[in-house]
């Protein structure tokens, strides 16, 4: 393994980190505003979210922290390329990999809990839209 390949990973691990900062502050915005809801319909609808916004934001802190300690192991595999020691450059390689794709997972596993959020959001839109359209 040469010096290059872990650094074929530097740009991709860059901008999943910017992304992952992306969501984080979506979560953070969405979780302040929350705080604006004043209607009992609308504070049942964030009962219901409350639960996804919690696991969200572990999910997020966990990619967060697998992608940034894989950008430091591929640096670390780099640096010990560049002196010489093949075999621990490789194994921070390794490792940098595996908790990239632990990244990913926790990722994966996020916009999924994001997915089923966003349909708490339109069956609520269905229900109220239902009941203004029935006459009464």
């Amino acid at each position: 393994m040469s010096l290059t390949t872990p650094a074929l990973l530097f740009p991709a691990i860059s901008l999943l980190l910017l992304a992952y900062t992306n969501r984080f502050l979506v979560l953070a915005q969405l979780i302040r505003q929350l705080k604006q809801m004043e209607t009992e319909r609308e504070y049942e609808i964030l009962a219901r979210q409350i639960g996804g916004l919690r696991k969200r934001i572990t999910l997020t802190k966990r990619m967060q922290t697998c992608g940034v300690l894989s950008f430091l192991l591929c640096t670390i595999s780099m640096f010990a390329l560049f002196m010489g020691a093949h075999w621990l450059g490789v194994v921070c390689f390794g490792i940098s990999l595996v908790l990239l794709s632990l990244s990913l997972l926790y990722s994966l596993y996020e916009i999924i809990i994001s997915t089923n959020a966003i349909n708490v959001e339109l069956e609520d839109f269905e229900a109220r839209h239902r009941s203004t359209s029935t006459p009464s």
